[in-house]
């Protein structure tokens, strides 16, 4: 059991899981707002020897420097690298620190945010049809980078409604290959996929003024991720054409400055985000809980 563990932010548990977080401390603080700056994140750790935050936040070195109790971090968010972390993990590992993460837990609602939206712009739901008349998903070129979780999920969902599958990752993955779906270089795969859906972690960028140039013209592109898979100047030039881009988040686009550009999609909101979301977030946050050895 530790002695003192701070929720620095709200952290989506649901009720019942907020309630077991007292079996596992003497003392438990549930801070309601985002802590604005590392000076605030250190003086709500203070003394605790346990500390959850969501993705809203960031533990830097410098709060870590002033708060010499802490032993374990919980993310109460996805922890896929030290890159794309919210903690320090590299400062918390020299310091003997446990930090746990979760994975898997809202990609279900990103899979029907993105079929969703796809058919509303294939068939013209609410807006003019993509191809001038209403078209399926049947035999439509999509092109995944990125075939983790949800990459995987998509490309599952597309498949099932007939679309062609073609995928972009560090290696080829037998699993999608015993799926019918192929492996292609980047530049490959943007050039001959009608739709794009970028699935990459956090503050990884892949797409650049050569990228877009091999994508071009009358193409859709996705972004489920929590960062822009792109560089912007490249992404604005790209924008100007007849293209498309959807993303769920504000932070998947890169900022307000491009939510009134004509050719973005934006629903300003998490897909991810959903109650079921929240009861699995909830388990997994949980089970780590119970999983520490310290």
């Amino acid at each position: 059991m530790f002695q003192k563990l701070v929720a620095i932010e709200p952290v989506s548990l649901i009720p019942s899981a907020e309630k077991a977080l007292y079996s596992f401390a003497e003392e438990v603080v549930m801070y309601q707002d985002i802590p604005a700056d590392d000076m605030e994140v250190a003086r709500r750790i203070g003394d605790a020897d346990a500390v959850l935050l969501s993705y809203t936040s960031r533990i830097n070195r410098a709060a870590l420097e002033k708060c010499p109790n802490v032993k374990y971090i919980g993310m109460c968010c996805s922890l896929y690298s030290p890159e794309s972390a919210n903690v320090d993990i590299r400062y918390a590992n020299e310091r003997g620190i446990t930090v746990t993460g979760i994975r898997d837990y809202g990609d279900e609602g990103v899979v029907e945010y993105v079929v969703s939206e796809l058919v509303r712009c294939l068939h013209g739901f609410g807006q003019e049809p993509w191809d001038g008349m209403p078209r399926e998903i049947t035999g439509l070129k999509a092109g995944i980078i990125g075939l983790g979780k949800s990459g995987g999920m998509i490309a599952d969902a597309l498949k099932f409604f007939g679309a062609d599958i073609a995928y972009f990752a560090r290696s080829e993955k037998k699993e999608a290959k015993d799926k019918g779906y192929r492996f292609l270089p980047l530049n490959e795969l943007l050039a001959q996929s009608e739709v794009v859906c970028c699935c990459l972690n956090k503050n990884t960028v892949l797409l650049y003024e050569n990228e877009f140039n091999c994508l071009g013209n009358k193409k859709i592109l996705f972004n489920t991720g929590l960062s822009p898979a792109w560089d912007e100047a490249a992404f604005a030039k790209w924008l100007e054409g007849d293209n498309l881009c959807f993303c769920d988040t504000v932070g998947a686009l890169g900022g307000e400055h491009l939510l009134t550009h004509p050719h973005v999609r934006c629903m300003k909101t998490s897909t991810g985000r959903t109650r079921q979301a929240f009861d699995r977030l909830s388990e997994k946050v949980l089970k780590n809980l119970s999983e520490y050895d310290g």
